[in-house]
Formats: C-alpha cells, structure tokens, sequence
C-alpha cells in the first residue's frame, strides 16, 4: 500500500509538472501576455516581453492610445500549438482576423531556462521591431492612428509592433487626404508604406474662389471708375473707335473655376480662365456713326497661392 501510494503521488507530480508546462509554463504563455499587452497599449510591457530592439524610427506609435487602436481590430483569435524548431527553439503560430481578412503570424521562442527544477521558461527569441514608411503629399503633418505626427519633408518612418493595423490620414482645414491602411503582420515581411495623396479641401477652393471673384469684381469696378479700356486687368478691350467718356461698363460673366493641385512641393492655382464683359457707346472715326458696343472678351491669368495658418494669400500675376 506504502509502494502504490508512493507511485500514485509520483504519477500525480508528473501530470501537475506536464499541465503547468503545457499552460502557465508554456511557450504559448509569453505570447498571450504579448498580445494582451497590444491590446491594452502596454508598450513597454510587449517591448520587454517580445525582447526587440527599436530601430532608428518614430516611437510614436509603440505606446498608448496608437498602439491600441493598432490592436483593436484584432478578432477570432487562436493561439495554436507550439511547433519544435530544434535547439530548445520552438514556433508558436496564431490565426486572426482583421477587417474579414484571415491572417497568420509565427512567433519564435526559446527555452530560457526552468523554475523549481521542472517548470519550463520561455522566452521570444530577440529581433527588431518591423518599421513602417508614410509618406505625404506637401505637408509636415499627417495623422497616424487617430495620433498626430510630424513629417519631415512629407516623410517618417515608425517603428511598429505586430500584429496591427496601421491607418494614416490628413484632415486639415485646407488640406486633407483620404485614410489608408497597412496591416503589419510579421517582422520579416515588409509592410506596404502608406501614401497620403492630398487634395485641398473645398473650404480652401471656396476661399480661394471667394478671392478671386473679389479681384475681378474690384478690378472692373476701377475699370469704370477710370474709363479704362485697358485696365490693370486680366481683360481689356482694343478698337480703333473712340469710346465716349463716361459709358464704359465693364462686368464679369463667367468667373474662373478654381483648380489647386500639388508643383514642386508647393500649391499652386491652376491658370484661371473667365470672361468679361464690356458695355459702351462708341463712335466711327470715319464716318461718324455712333453706335453701342458690346462684347465679350475671354481672359486668363495666373495667381501666386501663400498660406500662413488659417490666413490666404493671392498675388495675381498679369501680363498686361
């Protein structure tokens, strides 16, 4: 009776040892911990687990609220069976989804080492963060994440971790460019980099346009006011015949559709192109008659766009 329960209790010893190694003692535990640690924004915590260096980058987005965000679309997720790599190395494999997307990462661990003689320590296997590339068209700024980041000469890279989805954008009052995805789903397979192509915001053409039609409008309003054919205008009129003093009426008919796209790291205007019109009463140098004059003339001119903050600038630049 002594000998049996003495094998009983050894027999229980070894299938507690084998239980604790196979779930608190397991490789897969580290990489539990792991993902918990992304979903809760916990970089530090991944960081040490994951024991990766940070390549020279952006940290913005391996901490907080950005890392979060990175995490949160993480769903169906199962952590698989670990699988022997030789050398006290084994591959711990997972299985997600992100957006309807099904998707798989490997992880590498190693045995660090026991505890109490029989319970197993692992440990991930050292490597470098995964980095990601934005790029952005004319702006210093872009949003990564829902978290505003800085980007010299429209571009940066940041260090990520993985699995994650990365989503950047740009909302400005004046420039703005449609939100685009990566998902980081290794730290050997290389990320696609995400490219912000930005547009100028209707709020901009509409100030813009509110500007120019306030140039033409002042334009021919002077051009009445000093009895001008040919004003200091996009517009003027020629003709051999003598315009009576006092009946010139110069009017705008079709104002320029503004245009404002991205040239050699500037905005610019595209050329404006309208149509003027100009009312009088003329006389025939010849004969005599006098007769009404209206026409209309087609006109086109370039403008120099500055924005300082919230402040636009036109400078017209005419030919005439």
């Amino acid at each position: 009776m002594w000998l049996l329960g003495l094998m009983l209790a050894v027999a229980g010893a070894v299938v507690a040892i084998n239980l604790v190694n196979n779930s608190i003692a397991s490789p897969q535990q580290p990489v539990r911990e792991y993902l918990d640690a992304l979903q809760k924004g916990e970089g530090g915590k991944a960081l040490g687990l994951l024991h990766a260096s940070v390549p020279q980058s952006n940290p913005a987005m391996l901490d907080g609220e950005a890392l979060k965000t990175a995490a949160a679309r993480i769903s169906d997720l199962k952590v698989g069976n670990a699988q022997d790599r030789g050398g006290n190395e084994v591959m711990v494999p997972i299985d997600y989804t992100i957006d309807g997307s099904q998707l798989h990462t490997e992880f590498l661990l190693q045995r660090s080492g026991t505890q109490w003689l029989f319970f197993h320590d692992w440990s991930f296997v050292p490597a470098a963060l995964p980095v990601l590339d934005v790029t952005v068209v004319n702006s210093n700024q872009a949003s990564l994440n829902g978290v505003p980041v800085n980007m010299p000469k429209g571009r940066n890279s940041f260090a990520v971790f993985y699995p994650g989805e990365y989503e950047a954008s740009l909302d400005g009052q004046f420039f703005a460019a449609p939100a685009t995805r990566t998902t980081v789903s290794s730290r050997d397979m290389p990320s696609a980099p995400l490219n912000l192509l930005t547009q100028a915001t209707d709020g901009l053409k509409d100030a813009v346009t509110a500007k120019v039609k306030e140039f033409l409008d002042n334009c021919a309003d002077q051009a009445d006011k000093q009895q001008r054919l040919q004003p200091d205008c996009p517009f003027y009129h020629a003709t051999n015949n003598r315009v009576v003093d006092g009946t010139i009426d110069w009017s705008i008919t079709d104002y320029p559709t503004v245009s404002i796209e991205p040239f050699g790291g500037r905005w610019v205007v595209a050329p404006l192109d309208g149509k003027a019109r100009i009312k009088a009463r003329q006389v025939d140098l010849f004969t005599g008659a006098v007769t009404e004059l209206n026409a209309v003339h087609d006109f086109s001119f370039t403008t120099r766009l500055d924005i300082d903050g919230d402040t636009v600038k036109l400078t017209p630049q005419l030919n005439n």
